[in-house]
């Protein structure tokens, strides 16, 4: 544990602020959220091999894995041989997701063995029926069990708490943007810095994006928000770019726009994959705005991704470059 950075180093890493970062930091989600709906378990040597090439792209914050229960989610029972497996380096911060107070305290035991990740996230429902249906419990309940969680992290990490459908539930409609605004504020009060705000179902618009991003930043200017925008309707995309000229500097993506059920039709409103980090990246470095990546590399890993999934995936810039 002596040679782990400390909470104030973590923020400064992630944060971008550290000299010569980024203009955008993007957090790779292909290991976590992007594997979670992917029926075929996939070997750890394949993801650990994965997080490498991920590594190797020049991210910063790499989601790695989740510590739900291994009945509930069987694609992450090896949790823990990923974590104590995957080579550290400087400056890169690995998040791992905690659905639970258990799942924090796993956190913690890898943490003090010197192999835990460097952040964890926490997730609330902007709906009552997106509670209800996803996490089976009432919003009041889920928050009575992130105020424990966040409580038995302590300092220990840096915390991502994520608001789920913060633009539209699929089954309640329009989420009214004061709600994400309370469920922002919970979790600044919890101590959480990071707050990812979801377009879980993909049906924001940039007019919207922008609108809600401006909102939040006006009333809680010192939290880090994070733009987690789906892409259900081809404009993952161009929200995440709203929401970067609305002041963002943190974004979600997945190699591929893997992520919810991109095999099937299924939750929600279909297809509910991530924004995709080759067609985002390049986009974002081709209008100035300072990934750290290396694009080729990214393409390649693009391309591993495929091979590990067996299947093409959705990203435009690898078919637009084969010979990467």
């Amino acid at each position: 544990m002596s040679d782990a950075p400390t909470v104030a180093e973590m923020e400064e890493i992630a944060s971008g602020a550290a000299p010569h970062g980024p203009q955008v930091v993007l957090c790779e989600c292909f290991a976590r959220d992007g594997l979670q709906h992917e029926e075929a378990i996939i070997p750890a040597e394949a993801k650990i091999a994965m997080i490498e090439r991920i590594a190797d792209c020049g991210f910063r914050r790499i989601e790695i894995t989740s510590f739900a229960h291994p009945q509930q989610v069987p694609q992450f029972a090896d949790a823990e041989t990923v974590l104590k497996r995957v080579r550290r380096r400087p400056g890169v911060l690995f998040k791992a997701t905690c659905p639970n107070p258990q799942a924090v305290r796993r956190a913690l035991a890898a943490r003090e063995g010197g192999w835990g990740p460097e952040e964890i996230s926490l997730l609330v429902s902007a709906s009552e029926g997106h509670s209800q249906r996803n996490l089976r419990r009432s919003r009041a309940e889920q928050w009575d069990q992130v105020a424990e969680m966040a409580a038995l992290a302590g300092n220990a990490f840096t915390l991502v708490g994520t608001i789920s459908v913060a633009f539209d539930c699929p089954f309640e409609g329009p989420t009214p943007q004061e709600r994400v605004l309370e469920d922002a504020r919970r979790f600044a009060e919890l101590g959480v810095t990071r707050i990812a705000i979801g377009d879980t179902i993909g049906s924001a618009t940039p007019p919207r994006v922008r609108d809600l991003i401006g909102w939040l930043h006006g009333a809680l200017p010192t939290a880090t928000f994070i733009a987690h925008f789906h892409d259900s309707r081809g404009t993952g995309i161009a929200n995440t770019l709203a929401a970067i000229e609305a002041g963002l500097t943190h974004a979600d993506c997945a190699l591929g726009g893997t992520g919810g059920h991109p095999a099937r039709i299924a939750y929600g409103e279909g297809f509910t994959g991530n924004t995709c980090t080759e067609d985002l990246a390049t986009l974002l470095e081709a209008m100035g705005h300072a990934t750290g990546l290396d694009l080729a590399a990214l393409r390649a890993a693009g391309l591993e991704a495929e091979q590990v999934l067996g299947r093409q995936l959705g990203s435009r810039v690898i078919r637009a470059n084969p010979q990467t």
